[in-house]
């Protein structure tokens, strides 16, 4: 009895106890701040943390921080200037973080052992100083990544077997290191994102992978097979000799001598082939394989499709500017060597040097399939018609089922986005009397287009900084205008511009002016849309609700880009320019500017201040005062 008294006494005792452990126990989105703290110390110039540690803020809203419903799952530590060390062991103790991206920094050295974040799904280091050989093993253990970006780094050595290996992997972005050796078989065969361009790769493109686009291949000068031009006898009898040298060591003497009289006849066979292809007339597809087996690593002849482009109907270059016409055709363009400007969700985008000695940009759209040939060419005649300063000339077409070729003057010095987001931001030269003039420029030629097309509700469609070429002045020129009329719908909804807008019933004729607030708001804060602009729900935050909740929660100057915080002479008009794109962002339609109204507010605007010009008016003045005036004090040119 005395047993079972204590035993009920102690009872509710131990279940207290064992409530208050579970209930300590933090839930998996808890972390300990000072984990972050500790990371950020390992970190060199990293002003854009400063808020970290804050505890008047909250976890969420440190800069950086990814959550979720308040739960912490990933660091975007993008576009800050970072560099130093990479703290894995610190980052290992926060348990829930699953995306890790550094983008557009400045750290170097080996890839850290992020091996050890095994519920990592998302890395992202693209665009760094990394160096050296990935270690076959780096990836092991990583059975959650679904996502790994390393492009334009320094990585050198074979792509590492265990992240050929992993099960899960859909983004793979290697493109731009000095990756070397064969392709390896992917465990993966289905891509969303696929790209090992500008490598040293070399040997044959793994069955698997050969339905990717060309540009996922370019600039590795070994690589062969489909989709690239065919592996040729000889270059797959020097692969067999080499891996059977290296399996079985050195041959016999006749072995070697029989091999020797093999290559004679394959080199005599092909010497006889090149002639015979010489002789013929302009055949298409074989010329294009002759000049991808002669081209260089940095350069490439145009492949525009598997089976190539046929003469006749479906293969004519239609000029819209007559002085062209005379200068190239469509297989001239087609042999031309050529350079890949990018590759993006509608097709590639090439440089082409053609025989006048001129340059053009060639966009392949494989997602044009809405209209017949005849309306198709109409519409983009029209197009080719348009003449404005900011506007990029278009200069011909192509039409075909499968996909059609733009082409545009060549505009030497970049997007806008390249100079706003790009490896290296040191002397971009968008300092804010520049910033200006794109913006006023853009917006003279967004109102060119709406008054060409006073019918259409989004006369540009696809409004944004990676369309906006600059040239060596610096002068604005929209791109990729006036497209959709002619593009598949489903295509548009998912990726244009226009389609990011918070309308839920579509876009309408003040969507393009929401696409220039964006626009505005992106060149004033140097931030990538991209990483606010979430489409849906009114709660939603896209970049003008950021820059609203910054503007209202913390001093105005905290969402500018640190190259024109603390303009001379210029603070007002920048902040007007700020709510200008705050006012055509709006994701009320009704309280959103339309485009007359915001393009009359631009060009009100001046690089300098109306009252520092009213006083430099003054000081000018002052200064052609008579030299009989009593001189000014050190008192008084202080207080001045």
């Amino acid at each position: 009895m005395a047993y079972q008294t204590a035993y009920y006494c102690l009872l509710p005792l131990v279940v207290i106890i064992i409530t208050l452990a579970i209930c300590s126990v933090p839930s998996l989105g808890e972390i300990d701040p000072q984990l972050l703290v500790k990371f950020k110390s390992f970190l060199f110039n990293a002003n854009a943390l400063n808020n970290w540690g804050n505890e008047s803020i909250s976890l969420c809203n440190w800069t950086g921080l990814l959550c979720t419903n308040h739960t912490f799952h990933g660091l975007r530590l993008e576009n800050m200037g970072l560099s130093g060390m990479i703290d894995v062991d610190t980052l290992l103790k926060l348990s829930n973080l699953t995306s890790f991206s550094i983008i557009n920094n400045s750290f170097e050295g080996p890839m850290p052992e992020f091996r050890k974040l095994e519920r990592l799904k998302g890395l992202f280091l693209s665009n760094n100083k990394f160096t050296g050989e990935i270690p076959d093993d780096a990836f092991e253990g990583m059975k959650y990544l679904k996502k790994i970006f390393l492009a334009e780094n320094g990585f050198t050595g074979h792509i590492p077997s265990s992240l050929a290996e992993s099960p899960r992997l859909l983004d793979l972005d290697l493109h731009g290191n000095i990756f070397q050796g064969n392709i390896p078989k992917f465990r993966q065969n289905h891509f969303r994102v696929f790209n090992l361009s500008h490598n040293q790769l070399e040997g044959p493109i793994p069955e698997s992978l050969s339905n990717y686009d060309p540009s996922s291949y370019y600039g590795n000068k070994g690589v062969c097979g489909k989709p690239l031009y065919a592996c040729s006898s000889l270059t797959s009898y020097n692969n067999h000799s080499t891996i059977s040298h290296q399996e079985k060591g050195k041959k016999h003497p006749v072995v070697i001598a029989a091999i020797v009289v093999v290559a004679v006849l394959a080199l005599a066979s092909i010497v006889a082939l090149i002639f015979i292809i010489h002789r013929r007339r302009r055949q298409w597809k074989i010329s294009q394989n002759n000049e991808g087996l002669r081209e260089s690593s940095t350069t490439h002849s145009i492949d525009v499709t598997d089976d190539g482009f046929k003469k006749g109907e479906n293969g004519e270059l239609s000029f819209v500017k007559e002085e062209y016409r005379e200068e190239f055709d469509l297989y001239d363009l087609l042999r031309a060597s050529a350079e890949v400007l990018g590759s993006g969700r509608f097709g590639s985008t090439y440089k082409a040097n053609v025989s006048n000695g001129s340059s053009v940009v060639v966009k392949r759209f494989k997602h044009m399939n809405r209209v017949g040939k005849e309306e198709f060419s109409e519409h983009i005649t029209k197009l080719g018609r348009l003449t404005h300063p900011n506007l990029l000339p278009l200069v011909a077409f192509c039409y075909r089922e499968e996909e059609k070729l733009l082409v545009y003057n060549f505009v030497e010095n970049g997007s806008l986005a390249s100079h706003l987001h790009g490896r290296v931001r040191v002397n971009s030269g968008l300092d804010w009397p520049t910033r200006l003039n794109i913006i006023k420029g853009v917006a003279r030629g967004l109102a060119y287009l709406y008054k060409e097309f006073p019918g259409q509700k989004l006369p540009h469609g696809h409004l944004k900084s990676s369309n906006v070429l600059l040239n060596q002045s610096m002068e604005p020129h929209l791109t990729e205008y006036g497209l959709i009329p002619v593009m598949n719908k489903n295509h548009a909804k998912e990726f244009m511009a226009a389609y990011k807008a918070p309308e839920s019933y579509g876009p309408n004729k003040k969507t393009d002016v929401w696409c220039l607030g964006i626009l505005i708001l992106e060149v004033l804060t140097g931030k990538l849309p991209e990483n606010y602009m979430r489409k849906g729900k009114e709660g939603d935050e896209d970049l003008g609700r950021w820059v609203r909740r910054m503007v209202r929660e913390e001093w105005t100057g905290e969402v500018l880009d640190k190259e024109i915080m603390g303009v001379r002479n210029g603070e007002g008009e920048i902040l007007k320019l700020l709510e200008i794109g705050m006012c055509c962002c709006e994701w009320d339609v009704e309280n959103r500017w339309d485009w007359r109204e915001a393009v009359a507010k631009i060009e009100e605007l001046k690089e300098r201040d109306r009252e520092e010009e009213e006083e430099e008016d003054d000081d000018e003045w002052s200064s052609n005062a008579s030299e009989d005036e009593t001189e000014l004090s050190p008192s008084h040119n202080l207080n001045h």
